[in-house]
């Protein structure tokens, strides 16, 4: 075997290969005449982010097999050529969990005892004891949300401080949850009861903008914030006032909406803690990345087995251009029902029926599990069924190979949860159209493309005109509308409808205020904002 590391990694990280007996390790300094040339007989690659793996290097890589990533985002390799090649794709998420929730437990001790503003005025001479009297962290309500990874290993820290652990993640069982001492509760009760809140979700059209002016407002007087996910889960102008007004005692913020942070408002703010995005930089967590990477590499090397890639796996090309289209709409489906049911997700059964019930369906069920966890962490089709059993979600696959009506293929999603399901359906048109055709019993076609609206409705006279006003007034064009009525639906109550509008949103709309428009009509039972990305595949 023939390993290319293109970029520095630790002793460690290059210990691990080295241990094994005849594979030849070439290290940076030892690439002579060009990477490409390097990579003529090489098996595997390994780099950081400074080396580009496009589709032209590729093509000098004849027998590659995987490329490793160190770290998180693969941004500067083409994942699409990778596949198209057969070669393997591999990150390392997590291996940043430890260091990421030592800082925000490190934050919020900061907080709770002035630590700053102590060592400030005891560099600047002043003993000032008297103003300094701060908190202790027992005792308090901690809201932690989202309970992945970095969420749990946050709240077996905030257990040893004697906190009373408080949690919201629709996508952990209550079984994983009760294990780590956390109490699932709805995210207004997380802003109701909390003298911490906590933040570790992923950015989606769900939680941008989580912590804003109406979150704030029902939030406890005195609570403090630390945010070491994502700057915009935050609107940086409704914390600042609340800042200001005493509302929020204290924030923590290591990830700001634009990096590096320049001319800000918190700056100002002497009860703001600052850091440069630092919350995954240590020595252990750089040296568990370099490490977990090369016995990934090993592993599929020696075993074939795969760990955190972010492609699909290989198909021959005839398995492909039958299975891709489905594979895309399976993604689509999960991510239009995900946030559907009213509790936390237990249970997900799949159905397949069809042509496609005869064939391999392992992708299209890591597809489905990717789209409904895509809103939690970095979950892609490989790495999408081990994250769903370590949540504590069960899965239940269901084959039929004949489907009446007249599409070919069809692909069924239930989502169970204590309080409650959701329910889908979903074909593939003409070869490459994803359609919608039923959600929670009700018939309705509708694309599984762009950015959706899903609204229940009461069946009554004008709710439709109201709709198209309102986003006729928020500037947003409306590509297409498609209704349903409940004639034997026993998920939606009697007099109620469903309605799936694809709309055109403007870069310069702000989906909130589209959504709280929509929300304040009076015949409007819900309303979700659904972005359907281009899958993963």
């Amino acid at each position: 075997m023939k390993i290319v590391l293109a970029e520095k990694v630790s002793p460690a990280t290059l210990a691990v290969f080295q241990q094994e007996a005849g594979w030849n390790i070439v290290t940076p300094d030892q690439i002579k005449n060009g990477l490409a040339a390097e990579l003529a007989d090489a098996d595997a690659l390994v780099v950081r982010s400074a080396v580009q793996v496009d589709a032209a290097l590729l093509e000098s890589a004849p027998k590659l097999r995987v490329i490793g990533r160190a770290g998180v985002g693969v941004d500067n390799i083409d994942a699409p050529a990778a596949t198209h090649k057969g070669i393997v794709v591999m990150n390392t998420p997590g291996a940043n969990a430890v260091a990421v929730a030592e800082l925000t437990l490190g934050l919020m001790i900061t907080m709770a005892r002035s630590i700053p503003r102590a060592n400030a005025t005891m560099h600047a001479g002043v003993w000032d004891k008297k103003s300094l009297q701060g908190q202790e962290l027992r005792g308090k309500t901690f809201g932690i949300v989202g309970l992945g990874r970095i969420g749990l290993e946050v709240a077996k820290r905030a257990r040893a401080f004697g906190m009373e652990l408080i949690g919201y993640d629709p996508f952990v069982a209550p079984v994983i949850a009760r294990e780590n001492g956390v109490t699932l509760v709805s995210i207004d009760d997380i802003f109701n009861s909390s003298d911490y809140i906590s933040l570790h979700v992923g950015l989606t059209p769900q939680t941008e903008g989580l912590i804003n002016a109406h979150s704030i407002a029902i939030m406890k007087k005195g609570v403090r914030i630390v945010n070491c996910a994502r700057g915009e889960l935050i609107v940086d102008e409704a914390l600042v006032e609340a800042l200001k007004s005493g509302q929020v005692a204290g924030a923590a913020l290591d990830v700001f909406t634009k990096e590096p942070l320049k001319e800000s408002p918190y700056h100002a703010l002497d009860n703001v803690i600052l850091s440069p995005h630092i919350a995954g930089s240590t020595d252990e967590a750089q040296e568990a990345i370099g490490i977990q990477l090369a016995q990934q590499v090993r592993d599929y090397l020696k075993l074939g087995v795969v760990q955190n890639a972010v492609n699909v796996p290989s198909l021959s090309r005839e398995e492909y251009v039958e299975v891709a289209p489905y594979v895309d709409l399976a993604e689509r489906l999960g991510a239009f029902l995900s946030h559907a049911t009213p509790g936390n997700l237990e249970n997900i059964q799949i159905a397949y029926s069809g042509r496609l019930a005869q064939g391999k369906t392992d992708l299209i069920r890591n597809a489905i599990l990717a789209g409904v966890l895509s809103d939690s962490e970095n979950v892609n089709h490989i790495n999408a069924a081990s994250i769903a059993a370590e949540r504590g979600i069960r899965v239940q696959e269901d084959k039929k190979e004949f489907v009446s009506g007249g599409a070919g293929s069809v692909v069924k999603l239930t989502l169970h949860s204590a309080d409650g399901d959701a329910t889908a359906s979903a074909t593939v048109l003409h070869g490459n159209s994803p359609r919608l055709l039923s959600y929670d019993g009700i018939d309705i076609e509708a694309p599984l493309t762009g950015t959706l609206l899903s609204i229940r409705n009461q069946d009554v006279p004008g709710v439709i005109g109201r709709i198209g006003t309102i986003l006729g007034e928020q500037k947003v064009n409306v590509a297409n509308f498609a209704l349903g009525r409940n004639v034997r639906s026993q998920r939606v109550p009697q007099g109620q409808a469903l309605a799936v509008v694809q709309i055109d949103l403007p870069a310069a709309a702000k989906a909130q205020s589209v959504l709280e428009a929509l929300r304040k009509v009076e015949a409007i039972v819900s309303v979700r904002l659904v972005e359907l990305q281009k899958a993963q595949g």
